[in-house]
C-alpha cells in the first residue's frame, strides 16, 4: 500500500519524468545515437576492409535458390538450402578477392578491346547470341540501332559492362594458368599407367598373425610413440554440446488428416474413367501404372487390404502403408507366376542334435500353447509372450513370402493350409513351431494407387519447434537445460565438435548451427535450428581451445597402434631372415604360408588379397622388370614380397587419343591450380564473417 500511495501522490512527478525521459531517447535516435548499441552488423562479410552488403548476399542467394528449384523441380531441402547459403558467400568472397587481385595487378580492358568484342572477327558470345540473324552472321544495323537507342541506354552499359569484367576474368585466369603445361612425357607416362597389366606372385605375412601376449608394450613406448606423432593427436577447437532433436514425423492429428482427404475423394476416385489424370489433378505421390504385381511387388500392408477382399472394381482403404495413406482402385487380375502366403507363427527353439528328453520337452510346452488357442487365447498375445524370434514383438507375422523363402517342413505346411487354419506342431531345424496362415494370394494384381504422403502438417512442425523453443527460453531463465529437456519428454544427448567439422555427430551437417558454435561462450544455448529431418536445440557445456590431446585421453589409441608396430618388426625380421636367397616357394614354406597370383594387376586395381585396401604393392610392382623380386616391403596390415611374373604392355599411343589426354590433363591442372591460387587469397586475406549475428 506504501509504494502505491507514494505513487498518487507524486504522479505529477512521475509524468514530467517520463515526458523527459521519452524527450530525451527521441534526440538519441534523431542523432542516431543508438546505432552504436548493440546494432547488428549490415554485411555479411568484410574482406580485406571491402564489405560485402547484406542485400547483395540475399539476391545472390535468391538467385542461385531459383536456378537450384528449376533444376530439382520442386522445393528444396534444408539441407539444399544450407549448401546453398554457404555457396553463395563464398562465392561473393572468392569474387571479392579476385576483384582485388586484378586491381592490384593493373588488369584493365581498354575502350578498343570491348569494340574488337563487338565488331572484331571473333564477337563476345552475348553478342551472337542477341544480334545474330537466321543464318548466324551478326546483324550490325540491328546493333547499331540498339546501341544508340536512348531507351535501351541502360541495357546497352549492362552489356558492355557484363564483357569488360568477362575480360578481365579472363585475362586474369590467363595469368593464374600461364604455368599449366602438359609435357609429351604427362601423356605418354599417364597412358602407360592406365593401360599397362602386370601378372605378380607374392607372399605376405600378417602383423596381426604375431601373439599379442607374445608383445610387450611399456608405458615408456607408449609415451615415446606419443611424443614422436603429437601431431596425429592435434585438435582444432572442440565443443562440448548438449543438445535435443525433435525428428519430423507426422503426429496422428497428420494422419487423421490425410485420412480425411483420401476419403473425401474415394467416391470422386471410383467414378473417375481416367485415372492418370485424377492422379494429377489430386497432386498423388504415386504415379500411375499398368503394371501387374504380386505381394512381392507391393507394400506389405497394402497388400494385405487388396487380398483382403480381392474384387475388380473394388477401391480399397484408405490403408497406411510406407508413410503414406493410400486409396487403391483394383482394375484387373490374372493368374501369378507363384503363390504367395501371409502367415503367423510360435517358434520354440530346438538344436536339431537336442536329445529325446529337450525333444519331448519342447513339444510338451508347444503342445500346451496349442490347448491354450483352443481355449480362446489369441495367437498374436501367445507370439509375443512364448515366441522366440524377432518377429515376436509383431505378434509372430512373417508377412508375405512365397514356397522357396522357407525350410522345406515349413512351406509345406503353411502352403497346404487355408487362411484361418492353425497347424502344426511342425519341426524344422530351428526347433518347433505353430504356423497361423492370415492370407494366400495366387492372382497379380492391376491397381491404381491414389497416395498422399504421410508428412507433418506446417502446423505440427511449428508446434515442433516451438516445444524446442519453449525449452531454450526457460533454460536461459534461470533453469537448467537437461531438467527442462528431459520434463519436456526429450532426451538429452551429449557430443564433442571440433571447429569446422562437416558434420556433427548424431546430428549431420548444419552449417547454422556450426556457425553457433564458432561465435559461442560456454553455456550459451543455440536458437532452433530445422535440417531435412528434424529440428536442432544445442547447449555448449564446455570449450576446449585448439591444441594437442593430452597423453592420458589418448592412450587407449596408442596402445594398438604401438602393439602393431612391435608386431610389425618381428614380422619384417622373420621374413627378411627367412628370405636371404630364398624364391618365393622356400619363403612361404619357412614362413608357414602360401605364394598367391594376381594377374592383370594395374593403377586401377581397388584390392590385392590379403592386402585389402593397401595398394603400395601396386607401385612396387610397376617399377620392376619382368622376372625381378622386390625386397621385403613394408605394407599397412602386413608384409610382402612380389615378383613380377608378366607384363602386358599397351597399344602405341594414337594422335587423337593423345591429345584427349592432353587436355583431359590440362583441365585437371587448371582446376587444381587456380583451386590453390584462391586458396592462397583466402589464407592470406583479413575476412570478417558476419553470418552467425545475421543468419542465426
Amino acid at each position: 500500500m506504501g509504494v502505491m500511495n507514494n505513487l498518487r501522490q507524486n504522479t505529477g512527478v512521475v509524468l514530467w519524468i517520463l515526458v523527459f525521459s521519452f524527450g530525451v531517447i527521441w534526440v538519441l535516435q534523431d542523432s542516431q545515437a543508438f546505432d552504436a548499441i548493440g546494432a547488428q552488423p549490415r554485411d555479411i562479410a568484410v574482406v580485406n576492409g571491402e564489405a560485402i552488403p547484406y542485400q547483395e548476399y540475399q539476391q545472390t542467394l535468391e538467385q542461385l535458390r531459383e536456378r537450384a528449384r528449376q533444376q530439382s523441380d520442386g522445393e528444396l531441402t534444408q539441407a539444399q538450402r544450407d549448401q546453398l547459403e554457404e555457396q553463395a558467400y563464398d562465392q561473393l568472397v572468392t569474387t571479392a578477392l579476385l576483384e582485388q587481385e586484378m586491381s592490384r595487378l593493373g588488369i584493365t580492358v581498354t575502350n578498343a578491346e570491348l569494340l574488337d568484342m563487338v565488331y572484331g572477327e571473333n564477337p563476345h558470345p552475348i553478342i551472337r547470341q542477341q544480334f545474330a540473324d537466321s543464318t548466324g552472321q551478326i546483324n550490325y544495323q540491328l546493333l547499331n540501332n540498339f546501341a544508340q537507342n536512348p531507351e535501351a541506354k541502360e541495357t546497352w552499359a549492362q552489356i558492355e559492362q557484363y564483357m569488360r569484367e568477362q575480360r578481365r576474368q579472363q585475362k586474369m585466369s590467363n595469368i593464374v594458368q600461364a604455368t599449366v603445361h602438359v609435357s609429351e612425357a604427362d601423356v605418354q607416362n599417364y597412358y602407360e599407367r592406365q593401360n599397362t597389366n602386370v601378372d605378380i606372385q607374392y607372399v605376405l605375412q600378417r602383423y596381426a598373425s604375431v601373439p599379442n601376449d607374445s608383445v610387450q608394450v611399456s608405458d615408456a613406448d607408449l609415451e615415446a610413440y606419443y611424443d614422436e606423432n603429437q601431431e596425429d593427436f592435434a585438435r582444432e577447437r572442440t565443443y562440448s554440446i548438449q543438445y535435443v532433436q525433435q525428428e519430423k514425423l507426422a503426429t496422428a492429428q497428420d494422419t487423421q488428416l490425410v485420412r480425411e482427404d483420401l476419403r473425401r475423394l474415394k467416391p470422386e476416385f471410383a467414378a473417375a474413367d481416367d485415372d492418370s489424370t485424377f492422379l494429377q489433378i489430386n497432386a498423388s505421390a504415386a504415379s500411375y501404372s499398368t503394371e501387374y504385381r504380386t505381394p512381392g511387388d507391393m507394400p506389405a500392408d497394402v497388400a494385405t487390404a487388396i487380398y483382403s477382399n480381392l474384387q475388380v472394381g473394388e477401391i480399397v482403404g484408405p490403408v497406411f502403408a510406407d508413410n503414406a495413406g493410400h486409396l487403391i482402385k483394383i482394375k484387373d487380375t490374372r493368374p501369378a507366376d507363384q503363390t504367395f502366403v501371409r502367415a503367423r507363427h510360435i517358434l520354440l527353439r530346438l538344436g536339431e542334435a537336442a536329445d529325446d528328453a529337450t525333444v519331448s520337452d519342447v513339444r510338451s510346452r508347444i503342445e500346451a500353447l496349442q490347448d491354450s488357442l483352443q481355449q480362446g487365447a489369441t495367437f498374436e498375445d501367445l507370439a509375443r509372450r512364448h515366441s522366440a524370434d524377432g518377429s515376436a514383438s509383431e505378434g509372430g507375422d512373417l508377412g508375405w513370402f512365397t514356397r522357396d523363402r522357407m525350410v522345406e517342413p515349413f512351406a509345406d505346411a503353411a502352403f497346404a493350409a487355408q487362411p484361418g487354419d492353425i497347424v502344426g506342431p511342425v519341426r524344422t531345424r530351428f526347433g518347433f513351431h505353430l504356423i497361423k496362415v492370415e492370407q494366400k494370394a495366387a492372382e497379380a494384381v492391376r491397381y491404381v494407387d491414389m497416395a498422399y504422403s504421410l508428412d507433418p502438417s506446417p502446423a505440427t512442425l511449428n508446434d515442433f519447434q516451438a516445444k524446442l523453443e519453449d525449452i531454450a527460453y526457460f533454460s536461459e531463465d534461470g533453469g537448467d537445460f537437461e531438467q527442462e529437456a528431459q520434463s519436456a519428454g526429450y532426451e538429452v544427448r551429449t557430443v564433442q565438435v571440433e571447429e569446422g567439422a562437416r558434420s556433427i555427430p548424431g546430428i549431420g551437417r548444419s552449417a547454422s548451427l556450426m556457425r553457433f558454435l564458432s561465435e559461442s561462450d560456454e553455456g550459451q544455448i543455440s536458437n532452433v535450428y530445422e535440417l531435412d529431418d528434424k529440428f536442432i536445440l544445442a547447449k555448449v557445456t564446455g570449450i576446449t581451445e585448439e591444441g594437442y590431446r593430452p597423453f592420458d585421453e589418448v592412450r587407449n589409441e596408442i596402445r594398438p597402434r604401438v602393439l602393431t608396430e612391435k608386431k610389425k618388426e618381428i614380422v619384417l625380421a622373420q621374413m627378411r631372415g627367412a628370405m636371404n636367397g630364398a624364391s618365393l616357394d622356400e619363403l612361404a614354406d619357412a614362413l608357414g604360408t602360401r605364394v598367391r597370383s594376381k594377374e592383370g594387376l594395374n593403377f586401377g586395381t581397388r584390392r590385392v588379397a590379403g592386402l585389402g585396401n593397401d595398394r603400395s604393392i601396386i607401385g612396387v610392382a610397376f617399377g620392376l622388370n619382368e622376372g625381378a623380386t622386390s625386397p621385403v616391403m613394408e605394407g599397412q596390415n602386413a608384409a610382402y614380397v612380389v615378383t613380377v611374373t608378366g607384363r602386358t604392355e599397351p597399344a602405341e599411343l594414337t594422335e587423337e587419343t593423345r591429345q584427349q589426354i592432353r587436355q583431359q590433363l590440362l583441365a585437371q591442372e587448371r582446376r587444381q591450380v587456380a583451386q590453390q591460387y584462391i586458396s592462397g587469397l583466402r589464407e592470406n586475406a583479413d575476412i570478417t564473417d558476419n553470418r552467425s549475428k545475421l543468419l542465426n
